[in-house]
């Protein structure tokens, strides 16, 4: 389908532990594109549906809901979704805080940025 099943691919695989999520609250969709280190891992990964209005729009999420910091330890999922389930599995407080930012991330960009 899109670039965003990398996000929906975590989602499911946050989704395998149990715990909870919330309900991702309606954005509308993202009009404006930025560039930055989730737009350029997005354009760099080998998923057929990226494209630059895409991964613009899923950068425009990050910078509303992810540090930059947190940009840039999400571009690994792009590379190594596996990095994905290690950080949601860990014990850490800072990674389940991290997880909770990315997921809730990754439910704007679902939907905000279909479409493109």
């Amino acid at each position: 389908m899109r670039l965003i099943t990398i996000f929906i691919m975590v989602a499911l695989v946050a989704s395998c532990g149990g715990g909870k999520r919330r309900a991702p609250q309606p954005t509308g969709q993202v009009t404006r594109f930025s560039s930055g280190p989730i737009s350029q891992a997005c354009m760099a990964s080998d998923r057929k549906a990226r494209n630059p209005q895409l991964c613009g729009c899923i950068q425009t999420v990050a910078n509303m809901s992810l540090s930059p910091s947190d940009q840039r330890r999400a571009t690994k999922f792009f590379a190594d979704p596996h990095q994905a389930q290690v950080v949601r599995q860990s014990d850490s407080s800072i990674n389940e805080a991290f997880w909770r930012r990315y997921v809730e991330f990754a439910d704007r960009a679902e939907s905000g940025c279909q479409g493109y």
